[in-house]
């Protein structure tokens, strides 16, 4: 079972952000006394004056940007970035993250695409979804073009099937994937409470079928460069891999429309 809490010696404020937290989530509250260990939960989200933690007995779940920050770096010295490069983001794009996670690839992508491009994250797991929406909203990178990027991602708490098939045709540029690999590449301490928690249903050829309708340039899923999952879901075009163990598979959605 998991709760809702706070720091030992919450503000009024924190108390109240905890308790809305706990309504939304459909989670119970607990006033802390004293350790996590004493409130009789499996995990809780804990709300403190800096940030949002998940205690798990597996370590604890916080937001932070991860590789975006060199990432962006690397991008204004004009070096490439496999990912936009997969997806052939431009400004002005907008992408569908089907699978948000900690929104380190969302926010690469909200860079890029600028003021005039629109980045949606979808989160199947709704106490994922809201320490990461908190963090991107909250979080200061030090870094004023990649705070403006993290601020106009957009979270949503959904599964990216049922989302994708209440969407119009062509409604976004980019429909990206990055499921929970079969295999890590490597298990970080960081992950191994994220991957408890997180969503493993794999993609399918249906859900590949259902991004197809809803991209009007490209489909993008992400995995190991080795990973059979490409062939598996008829992704024949793969980006990267070359000098990294991660690849792009990647689904020209406009060129194939042009040969129907």
């Amino acid at each position: 079972m998991m709760v809702v809490t706070t720091s030992r010696h919450p503000t009024a404020q924190e108390e109240a952000h905890a308790r809305a937290l706990a309504e939304e989530l459909g989670l119970p509250y607990v006033a802390r006394r004293g350790s996590l260990a004493g409130l009789g939960a499996t995990a809780a989200l804990v709300v403190t004056r800096e940030r949002l933690v998940v205690h798990t007995a597996a370590g604890e779940i916080f937001f932070h940007p991860g590789m975006a920050r060199p990432r962006v770096r690397e991008l204004e010295r004009g070096k490439p970035d496999v990912m936009v490069e997969a997806m052939g983001l431009r400004p002005g794009d907008s992408v569908l993250d089907c699978t948000l996670g900690l929104g380190s690839d969302a926010i690469v992508a909200a860079y890029v695409v600028g003021e005039q491009g629109r980045v949606v994250g979808l989160e199947a797991v709704a106490v994922l979804a809201a320490v990461v929406r908190w963090g991107l909203k909250h979080y200061d990178p030090g870094h004023d073009g990649l705070r403006e990027a993290m601020r106009r991602i957009e979270v949503v708490h959904a599964d990216h099937n049922d989302y994708l098939a209440a969407l119009p045709p062509g409604s976004f540029d980019i429909v990206y994937f990055d499921p929970m690999f079969r295999e890590p590449v490597m298990e970080s301490a960081h992950m191994r409470p994220w991957r408890v928690l997180a969503c493993h249903r794999p993609l399918t050829r249906a859900t590949i079928a259902a991004a197809r309708r809803v991209a009007r340039r490209r489909v993008v899923v992400k995995e190991r460069s080795d990973s059979p999952v490409f062939a598996e879901l008829g992704l024949t075009r793969v980006v990267g891999g070359r000098k990294s163990r991660i690849a792009y598979g990647v689904l020209d959605v406009a060129g194939m429309e042009a040969q129907a």
